[in-house]
């Protein structure tokens, strides 16, 4: 049934095509080695500062450098990674990060075992889990884009997504009974194993591969560092969205140990309720990412862009009016509800954006300088949070942080680059038709 939209025409064929595009046998196991990984980190969700807490006994100024020293530098060691990650064969390097984190995580349940485990100890595992991590996001992107054909890029994007809060929705509360019945170790050695586990899917994908060729045969010259964030901050619509990116992660993620501290401390939570209270909206990230190939579909990606990004930052100031008691747990759940829903349907948006305007021979250096500008606002962000907490209340930080965010939108784009194809309608319906009267690419 086809109805009149802004003009145009719109038909419900469109979102179900888009919805039920088969994306081939090599992006199903690409999806499963994503999948498994997330389900493990899902439920490893804390464990580091949970083991600091429960084995080390550590100062709250240990656990608050554990949370933030090591992923800082992790960003700080991926930085030389970027170029190196441009210019390998991308499937070998995200295996080969797999790995490397597979070794480092198990290093903790070894060490506890032996009775040798040790704060400096975590740090180092942090940093070398973040930094892997950096490097894989860079590597796989490049590789999604190779992958997928170029229409495929935002259904793609919206799997991930979806997985992602799946896993953050099951993973914890599955993560605390393992705890409770198995050891304060039992779910870093699963998240262990869920990255060998994902290695060996990425070795199931046959697709062919070729070796990235540079122009000329010199080394790496340390100028070529900083090539992604030029490119971001040469190009003026995703210029505006990187720095939006990073000031509403920063925020949002520094909100997360002050609203812990609040929720624990002064209002003295129970812990299943705190756990509820962070699990249960993340059924709203199956939402928005289901909904964002639809509303694309109908608006355009500009005016997602524009319109969400907008709308997830205004949710953040009402936890700040949290009070105790079930009303408090309802005002949690909806805001992050709220604040789910939105960068779900935003973020698959953002990233095919991202992958669409950035040259195949600069998508690593670009993905690592992303995520790297990413860890280093939260790391910030969050330590200025905590020293502001620290001198006023946690409840005026994260009021703070919620009065910040609100001019966040200011900072995203606000006319679309002329270059972009916002097809909507009737043109997508076209497009689809024609490829769907096509036979499937199959990858050897």
């Amino acid at each position: 049934m086809i109805t009149a939209v802004n003009g145009g025409l719109f038909t419900g064929e469109v979102r179900a095509l888009a919805a039920k595009r088969y994306l081939g046998r090599q992006f199903g196991w690409l999806w499963a080695a994503y999948a498994v990984s997330a389900y493990g980190s899902g439920l490893g969700f804390g464990a580091l500062p949970l083991i600091a807490v429960l084995v080390l006994h550590a100062s709250p100024g240990q656990v608050s450098a554990l949370s933030a020293v090591g992923p800082a530098m992790g960003a700080l060691i991926a930085v030389p990674l970027g170029p190196w990650v441009e210019f390998h064969r991308k499937r070998p390097v995200m295996i080969a990060m797999d790995l490397a984190r597979f070794a480092a995580m198990l290093t903790i349940p070894i060490a506890y075992a032996l009775g040798w485990l040790s704060v400096v100890q975590l740090l180092v595992v942090s940093a070398v889990v973040a930094a892997a991590k950096i490097a894989f996001a860079a590597a796989s992107g490049s590789y999604l884009k190779s992958l997928v054909q170029p229409d495929d890029l935002l259904v793609a994007n919206a799997r991930f997504e979806s997985t992602t809060w799946s896993s953050i929705a099951v993973g914890p509360p599955l993560g605390g009974a393992a705890v409770g019945l198995f050891g304060p170790v039992a779910t870093v050695l699963a998240d262990a194993l869920s990255y060998l586990l994902s290695a060996l899917g990425l070795t199931a994908i046959r697709s062919h591969e070729e070796h990235p060729r540079r122009s000329d045969k010199r080394a790496v010259q340390p100028a070529e560092l900083l090539d992604g964030w030029r490119h971001l901050l040469s190009h003026p619509v995703l210029r505006a969205l990187y720095l939006n990116q990073l000031l509403v992660g920063g925020l949002i993620m520094a909100t997360e140990p002050l609203l812990a501290v609040l929720l624990l401390g002064e209002l003295h939570f129970p812990p299943w309720q705190y756990g509820l209270a962070f699990a249960a909206p993340c059924v709203g990230g199956l939402i928005g990412s289901r909904l964002s190939r639809r509303v694309v579909a109908r608006y355009g990606q500009h005016r997602i862009l524009r319109t969400v990004g907008t709308l997830r930052a205004i949710w953040l100031i009402g936890l700040a009016f949290v009070q105790p008691g079930v009303p408090g747990l309802v005002t949690v759940i909806a805001v992050e509800l709220a604040i789910i829903i939105s960068m779900s349907l935003y973020n698959p948006v953002l990233a095919t954006y991202r992958l669409e305007h950035t040259p195949k021979d600069r998508t690593a250096r670009t993905l690592s300088a992303w995520s790297i500008s990413s860890s280093a606002a939260i790391a910030i962000l969050s330590a200025l949070g905590g020293l502001l907490a620290e001198a006023t209340s946690p409840r005026t930080a994260i009021a703070v942080a919620g009065l910040l965010i609100l001019a966040s939108p200011l900072l995203l784009p606000r006319r679309p680059d002329p270059r972009d194809d916002n097809t909507t309608g009737p043109e997508l319906l076209i497009r689809h038709r024609g490829r769907a009267a096509q036979p499937q690419r199959q990858n050897s």
